[in-house]
This record gives C-alpha cells, structure tokens and sequence, in this order.
C-alpha cells in the first residue's frame, strides 16, 4: 500500500462510488485491529492505522439503528416522511441508507439488502457538482 491516493482509489469517496456503480460494494478492512470501514478510508478511525486493505462486502445485513425524516431538506419535501437506517452489514461494518420501507413497518435487527440505482434528476440537481453522477444506495427488506 502506498501513501498516495488519487480519486480511483476505493478509499476515497470517489473511488467507492465508482466501484458501486460497478455492483461492488467494498469496504476498508483494518489490517492491524480488523475494524470495517464503509467506504473505505486510508487510515482506520478506531486504532489510527495507515494498513487498511480493500474488500469486497457482502450487500446484506441487519438495521442496528433507523429514523423517520419528516423535516427534509427543501428538494425531497415530497418524500416526507421517509426512513434511513444504519445498516450493520454481514461483514462487519455500518453504512448509513435510505431504507424503503415505512417507518412503522421497520424493527432493529430486520434484515435487509443493498441495492444501487441511478441518481433521479432531482437527486442530481442538490447534489455536489463531483457526486452528480454518483449510483445512489438503497436497502431493501428482505
């Protein structure tokens, strides 16, 4: 591993959302303390090491955490309300998604999948001019 990072490294965010335009969803693994990172990151957040390796993830997982979004932000104000979660995957690591099911219908420890989809127009218009073209992640329950 070296250093240096450009944006096609998956462990930058750039590079992670290419690879999930790809279907791979990867996740940086801590070589030092085994820590899953999502996305991956060049140095691990719970012991500071620069030896983190790129994996691939498995797409399934459990929520370890969910909301409603009743207040969002101007351009999804049609959407309201909606649910997020913090999806606990079966490797190991957390990411955080928009889960589609309502709120009502989602318990901690459900099990769900993530899916990749193309960013809508509106998706595209409040986004960032670098994160315009990026696949928008999604769980599904399973």
């Amino acid at each position: 591993m070296t250093d240096a990072l450009d944006a096609s490294d998956p462990r930058t965010l750039p590079g992670f959302f290419d690879a999930l335009a790809e279907g791979e969803l990867l996740g940086g693994v801590c070589a030092d303390c085994g820590e899953v990172l999502l996305p991956p990151r060049p140095a691990c957040y719970a012991c500071g090491s620069r030896a983190v390796d790129v994996e691939p993830q498995s797409p399934n997982g459990r929520v370890f955490s969910y909301t409603a979004v009743h207040t969002p932000p101007p351009a999804f104000a049609g959407d309201a309300p909606y649910t997020i979660a913090v999806v606990e995957l079966a490797d190991g690591g957390r990411l955080l998604g928009r889960l589609t099911a309502d709120y009502a219908d989602v318990a901690i420890g459900d099990s769900v999948e993530l899916t990749v989809r193309e960013p809508t127009p509106q998706e595209q218009q409040v986004a960032l001019d670098y994160e315009a073209d990026w696949p928008v992640h999604v769980f599904e329950p399973r």
